[in-house]
């Protein structure tokens, strides 16, 4: 099984982290981390875009000219479509683009998106990041000792740690996210992951629990009583 070097604040090695990328997801599926990239960028966009048909464009609504007898074609009021400073035909209107996609299905294309980064030797680990108080040029030294600076990064942690958030949040490139609140999108918008052994332990557990649930509702009934 590979190994991932485990470095500290200063960048050296302090130890090793065994763990295959079958650990997390069973294989990475393009199609499904496609569909949660789109689905979440979709879900992002406000919908806030109109513009105005003839009936909300501001004008006089008076006949052009009569009907007949003009040698022209028929015509309405200046706030038709079809003419200068009208309103659109087809006019777009506020809409929600968002829409969900099975629960399951999101977290699996969260572990494979976490694994093609360990596959493809995109993924940092050290073995506990934490701050007394936020500071911007400590995180920067951490990342320069990493190998980690002037590129996208994503930082995990085991669970919200306000003051590394607060030391990251002003360096460009760099995003901070819990464990728990990984997604595909953010995953993979990133070059790097930064993430400590007990952030990737915590999603291990998830998977092997579900694992562990997946194979108790596949049990027959009465397989309980047998064994009691």
């Amino acid at each position: 099984m590979p190994k991932l070097t485990v470095h500290d604040a200063k960048g050296k090695k302090v130890g090793t982290y065994t763990i295959e990328p079958e650990d997390l997801a069973p294989s990475i599926n393009k199609q499904l981390l496609h569909d949660a990239v789109v689905m979440y960028q979709a879900n992002l966009r406000q919908g806030s875009h109109k513009t105005k048909n003839r009936a909300d464009v501001k004008g006089s609504r008076k006949k052009m000219y009569r009907q007949k007898g003009t040698g022209n074609a028929r015509a309405g009021h200046k706030m038709s479509g079809v003419r200068r400073g009208g309103g659109h035909i087809h006019n777009i209107r506020n809409r929600d683009y968002s829409y969900t996609m099975p629960r399951k299905a999101l977290q699996l294309a969260t572990r494979m998106a976490i694994a093609s980064k360990i596959q493809d030797e995109e993924i940092t680990l050290i073995d506990k990041l934490e701050f007394s108080e936020p500071k911007t040029k400590d995180m920067a030294g951490v990342l320069q000792h990493l190998d980690c600076a002037g590129e996208s990064l994503l930082i995990a942690t085991p669970s919200y740690a306000v003051n590394v958030y607060k030391s990251a949040r002003n360096i460009a490139g760099v995003s901070v996210s819990s464990a728990s609140d990984l997604n595909a999108l953010v995953v993979l918008s990133a070059r790097r992951l930064l993430i400590t052994p007990e952030a990737l332990d915590k999603i291990k557990a998830r998977v092997e629990g579900g694992k562990a649930v997946a194979t108790a509702g596949n049990g027959k009934p009465g397989d309980e009583a047998e064994e009691a």
